[in-house]
């Protein structure tokens, strides 16, 4: 018989497909601090870095925060069909490639959207089977108010702006798989941990269940006769 110890688990042998974890929310809800707070502590998720064409900001390196391109290679980009999602806002535009998600997806890893919803509805067409669709909210309008005046990153124009915007975000939570009420970070994040493990260990996202599970029942019926 051979030694338990040295029989591979499941966990060694069963490859996983990736998935899409997707994160919205109106500005100002906490979304940006959950996902690096993720991504920070798992391995096994990366962040999905986008195109655009516009200018690069101060401290932003190409290739991290974005992939900065020039509008002929972005409509290059859009002709093929090379993009997941894309929009232009004002007069730049903004998209994710398909080809390094793609690739990401086979590999087993997992990819990390920081996106609208309608962004997070063009993931839903382009790769639906691989989609996880978390919506956080603000536990209330005021919460949501002060985290944006406290964060000292917009004057009160632009808070008021983003204020006006976050009624008409939060109006399509019901297109979102999961959604987090952000009152405590920890707890959220705990939330958020628990969401992604239990998409990984989803049937469909493990190709090889069906090859390992009648493995184990050819062993089982083997040592049964003997």
């Amino acid at each position: 018989m051979p030694d338990p110890a040295a029989v591979p688990s499941a966990a060694e042998t069963l490859a996983r497909r990736g998935l899409l974890l997707v994160l919205s929310s109106p500005s100002g809800a906490g979304k940006t601090t959950l996902a690096k707070r993720l991504l920070a502590e798992d391995p096994d998720i990366e962040l999905s870095v986008s195109v655009t064409t516009r200018a690069p900001r101060p401290g932003e390196v190409d290739g991290v925060d974005y992939t900065f391109i020039d509008r002929e290679r972005f409509q290059q980009f859009e002709t093929d069909g090379a993009l997941l999602e894309w929009a232009h806002v004002f007069d730049n535009a903004y998209g994710t490639p398909k080809a390094p998600v793609v690739a990401a997806l086979e590999a087993g890893r997992d990819v990390l959207f920081d996106v609208d919803w309608q962004g997070a509805r063009q993931l839903a067409i382009s790769l639906p089977d691989d989609l996880v669709r978390v919506f956080i909210l603000p536990p209330t309008g005021i919460a949501l108010q002060q985290r944006l005046i406290t964060r000292n990153q917009d004057g009160p124009e632009v808070v008021a702006r983003r204020m006006a915007k976050a009624a008409d975000e939060i109006a399509h939570w019901g297109d979102y798989d999961y959604v987090i009420v952000n009152s405590n970070v920890e707890e959220s994040l705990a939330r958020l941990r628990a969401i992604l493990h239990a998409e990984r260990t989803r049937r469909v996202r493990q190709p090889g269940l069906a090859s390992f599970v009648e493995g184990l029942q050819a062993e089982l019926t083997a040592l049964k006769r003997g």
